[in-house]
């Protein structure tokens, strides 16, 4: 028996040692992230609307820009006259062409002065959504890489949990046979190492989705991972004061920053429908040129005329069904709901800068007191064997402290995974979420 509980502790010791190996070969937070931002599909979706949208700003311009247009033709022509009084019939063929060049320039036309700079704003607003979506696949990459470390911590545990019962489970059959211990102890034992097993599989099964998820995000299989370093410090947020953060999320957080350029652009919207009121002045230039190849016209061999033209043209609109009106209250109507979304915006920046630094205290508080909580189940744990071999406590006791143990110490991983991850959401909820703070992050891992 004692020979079986020294291999059962060896593999204990060759399951850590080899996950010391994975570690030292594993890939880090940044290789994920970089691998996410080459392959995750919603950040690529929102690379190429960004791109679309910076093209906006040229199909604004053309409308302040002249156009030039050149049109030619040539028409094979065919006259059959009867003179009646003269008693003839003729029979004329003959061929014209020409073409014609003609440019304008807008000099007045409000309307297309108005969608330039909603151009620019359009460009702007699609900058900040794909700097937005580049926030989200930090958070979303964060998440998805702690949450396969904690799946990967939950089968360690679950599998040291499991061993440490097959230990408890040899040495309650090992008294049940020297008669120190009833049968009681040994089927207490039984239970919990069957129920350990049945959560090492769960746990297996978990780690294998988590390890999927991760995947459809980079678009590659994760192998072994970086954990986070044993003997980790998380500092408090910077600034300490949830009031500064507020601050900066009414101001900087993008979703404002997207309603607002959305306001503006609702704004503009209204002045491009009343320019239908206004008159538009053109400067209007053509250049022309016509031949006439035919025998008919003053007994000669055709005609070659060239033409040029240039002036103002001026429209006044006067009526138009009352449609100008109609899309001008249109667009009054849908600057009242841009305005009511900004309002919501800075209200949910403010609400989610709040969650977000009271989750960081809050993370930072519990990460301590389950530290606290790890050092005392281990006295406890060392204080219930010792009790348990003087016989002062039941095989019970022992596998009741070894259960919290290995909980507190799965609760301690999770508290950390979930501060760290808190913090990216108060900083994005601030905007200033960079990949300076994911570098942070990998600095953490070992």
């Amino acid at each position: 028996m004692a020979f079986e509980i020294k291999m059962k502790r060896n593999h204990l010791f060759a399951v850590i040692a080899a996950t010391w190996m994975a570690h030292a070969q594993a890939a880090d937070f940044a290789a994920m992230y970089r691998a996410a931002v080459e392959n995750d599909s919603a950040f690529a979706e929102a690379r190429a609307k960004f791109e679309a949208a910076q093209e906006k700003i040229p199909q604004g311009r053309a409308g302040l820009l002249p156009t030039i247009s050149l049109s030619g033709n040539t028409t094979q022509n065919r006259e059959d006259v009867d003179n009646r009084t003269k008693r003839i019939e003729n029979d004329w063929r003959y061929n014209s062409h020409g073409y014609t060049l003609s440019l304008t320039q807008p000099l007045f036309r409000w309307q297309n002065w108005v969608g330039y700079q909603q151009a620019e704003l359009a460009a702007a607003l699609a900058e900040v959504q794909f700097a937005q979506a580049g926030q989200d696949l930090m958070v979303r990459v964060t998440q998805a890489y702690f949450d396969v470390l904690l799946a990967q911590e939950t089968l360690t545990t679950a599998q040291a949990q499991k061993i440490a019962i097959a230990e408890q489970l040899e040495s309650a059959k090992r008294n049940f046979e020297v008669g120190t211990s009833t049968i009681t102890d040994t089927h207490e034992a039984q239970a919990r190492f069957d129920l350990a097993v049945a959560t090492e599989i769960a746990a297996e099964n978990d780690l294998a989705v988590k390890r999927q998820t991760l995947r459809t995000l980079t678009g590659k299989e994760p192998e072994a991972l970086k954990g986070l370093r044993t003997n980790l410090q998380i500092g408090r947020p910077q600034p300490d004061n949830i009031n500064n953060w507020v601050e900066s999320a009414e101001a900087g957080n993008l979703s404002v920053q997207i309603s607002q350029t959305s306001f503006e652009v609702a704004s503009r919207e209204i002045e491009k429908q009343r320019a239908g009121h206004y008159p538009t002045l053109d400067l209007v230039a053509t250049r022309g040129n016509t031949v006439l190849n035919s025998n008919i016209i003053n007994a000669t061999q055709g005609s070659d005329t060239d033409s040029s033209v240039i002036g103002l043209q001026l429209a006044v609109p006067i009526f138009a069904g009352g449609g100008v009106m109609s899309k001008e209250r249109e667009a009054v109507a849908l600057k009242e709901k841009a305005r009511a979304d900004l309002d919501n915006a800075r209200r949910q920046a403010t609400l989610g800068a709040r969650q977000a630094y009271l989750g960081v205290n809050a993370g930072l508080a519990q990460v301590k007191a389950l530290e606290a909580g790890v050092a005392s189940s281990k006295l406890a744990v060392e204080s219930n064997k010792l009790g348990y071999e003087v016989g002062v406590r039941i095989n019970i006791d022992v596998l009741n402290a070894q259960s919290q143990l290995f909980d507190t110490l799965q609760k301690l991983a999770k508290a950390r995974l979930d501060t760290l991850v808190a913090q990216l959401r108060l900083k994005a909820a601030a905007g200033t979420l960079s990949e300076n703070d994911l570098a942070s992050i990998n600095a953490l891992l070992e």
